[in-house]
């Protein structure tokens, strides 16, 4: 599939000046204050899951390396801040040449991530590492948002697959293009967005409106015409005017009429509207002592995890789903709160100097230092038990017994054995050279089914999910205590 690798995934577009302003200020500032070369290291972490639940997963880290790749200012960029009258020439002559040379670490799409621990972390010249603040946020936190609510929404459908639909409905068309992807690295099989089959890959599929059944004199001619041009896929849409005593005999009809006579199998038909639970069971029935017990039901319309769970619950009988608004828009939440903050910056000797910010509260006190994520697991159950975060230079001897705690309640203590640990974090950039090549998303997909059968059932329940533990290493959480008496003794 040439075309696909070919496609210009970025449609031509410079995103190099999406920033928030303040980015373009204190690069300037940086630059006339002789600090813009500063190594300085900002980690991109959130602080806590959305729809109140166990996870999130990790999505979007194509799109970072796209536009990292593609960092450069037009001439028009250049005369637009330069229209500004509040930038130097030396800041202006810096952009005109500005190449990319920073270190990024992130973790891979498609594993599961928790609050608090560094999604992305960028290390490089003060001035560059600020500025790429607002894309690494925008995007990672889009993605993600979706990947994790179509994660929830698979999973409630507990096998059965889940189409996206919600182009329409989506915030813009990079939310439907982006947001396409990110539900199938979720889980999803397909996509209605073509737009994203053409850039990545993913599966576009689709039948018909009700504009096609309203189109023609009846039903019947309607769903006829339809099958005899797609008689390989025939999946009639039943609930334009009445499901079960109009559009549901309709459909029997055409399946024996038309297409067994000719060799085709029927292939399903959609509901969009209505009592689901009631009708897919009446459905069922009928189909079944039509002698059609292959055809399939698939339900859309405004669904949601909650939704689909209680449906199946109470026994309704659907074969696949279509779901659009609650997921492309993530309703129920549609907010991630990824931030994007210093941890660290080095001196004139190359030492590394943790940063840290404080806060009245707690959540929002940051984790300082050069750092890296260790998931513990069981090797018995082949289980996620932890994530551990550790200062840059710390290894984990899995021949020893490990000590968990709290960070916070620091008396909730467990020591295991018989673990092993993995490093999540894998190096994309390499003073701005890309040294990563990203999976397929399809790879991703299948890799998330992977990962989260590595959680414990609790950990991925929807409602009062069990806490999974991101843990600090004795070094890391002494170094955090170390920072937080000196800043707050000053203050006294």
């Amino acid at each position: 599939m040439e075309y696909i690798k070919n496609f210009d995934i970025r449609n031509g577009r410079n995103l190099t000046m999406l920033v928030d302003f303040y980015e373009f200020t204190m690069g300037n500032g940086y630059l006339e204050s002789d600090v813009e070369n500063k190594i300085s290291y900002f980690d991109m972490f959130f602080r806590r899951v959305p729809d109140n639940g166990g996870y999130c997963i990790m999505a979007g880290v194509q799109q970072v390396i796209e536009y990292l790749s593609n960092l450069k200012f037009s001439k028009n960029d250049i005369e637009y801040l330069k229209h500004k009258d509040i930038f130097s020439e030396k800041f202006l002559d810096y952009l005109k040449n500005f190449e990319f040379c920073c270190d990024v670490w992130a973790i891979p799409e498609g594993n599961p991530v928790f609050p608090n621990e560094p999604l992305i972390t960028v290390r490089g010249p003060a001035i560059q590492a600020q500025l790429v603040e607002t894309m690494i946020l925008l995007t990672v936190n889009h993605q993600t948002l979706i990947a994790t609510k179509a994660n929830r929404i698979c999973r409630a459908a507990n096998g059965r697959p889940i189409m996206e639909f919600g182009s329409r409905r989506a915030h813009g068309y990079d939310g439907a293009i982006y947001g396409a992807r990110a539900a199938v690295i979720g889980g999803c099989t397909s996509t209605a967005c073509t737009i994203s089959e053409e850039m990545f890959g993913i599966p576009a599929t689709g039948t018909m409106a009700h504009s096609w059944i309203q189109l023609f004199p009846s039903e019947y001619e309607a769903f006829e015409k339809w099958a005899k041009v797609y008689p390989d896929n025939c999946v009639l849409l039943v609930d334009t005017y009445n499901v079960l005593k109009s559009g549901l005999p309709n459909a029997i009809k055409i399946f024996k009429d038309v297409l067994i006579p000719n060799g085709y199998k029927p292939k399903g038909i959609r509901i969009d509207s209505g009592d689901i639970t009631y009708l897919t069971k009446k459905c069922r029935q009928v189909l079944d002592d039509a002698g059609l017990p292959e055809v399939k039901i698939v339900i859309s319309n405004s669904l949601d995890e909650f939704i689909i769970r209680d449906v199946l619950s109470q026994g309704a009988q659907i074969d696949s789903f279509g779901v659009g608004e609650r997921l492309i828009t993530a309703k129920s939440e549609p907010v991630f709160g990824g931030v994007y903050k210093l941890a660290a910056v080095e001196d004139d000797n190359n030492n590394i100097i943790p940063k840290i910010k404080i806060s009245e509260n707690e959540e929002k006190i940051t984790n300082p230092g050069f750092k890296k994520i260790y998931r513990i697991f069981d090797k018995k159950e082949n289980k996620a038990i932890a994530d551990l975060i550790t200062l840059s230079d710390e290894k984990i001897d899995e021949s020893k017994p490990l000590e968990l705690f709290d960070p916070v309640f620091t008396w909730k203590r467990k020591r295991i054995k018989d673990f092993y640990a993995k490093e999540l974090m894998v190096q994309i950039f390499d003073k701005g050279k890309l040294i990563y090549e990203s999976p397929d998303v399809m790879d991703i997909r299948a890799f998330v089914k992977q990962e989260t059968e590595k959680m414990w059932p609790e950990v991925l329940r929807f409602e009062n999910p069990h806490h999974y533990y991101i843990d600090l290493s004795p070094e890391l959480w002494n170094l955090k205590q170390e920072l937080l008496h000196k800043y707050s003794s000053s203050y006294e």
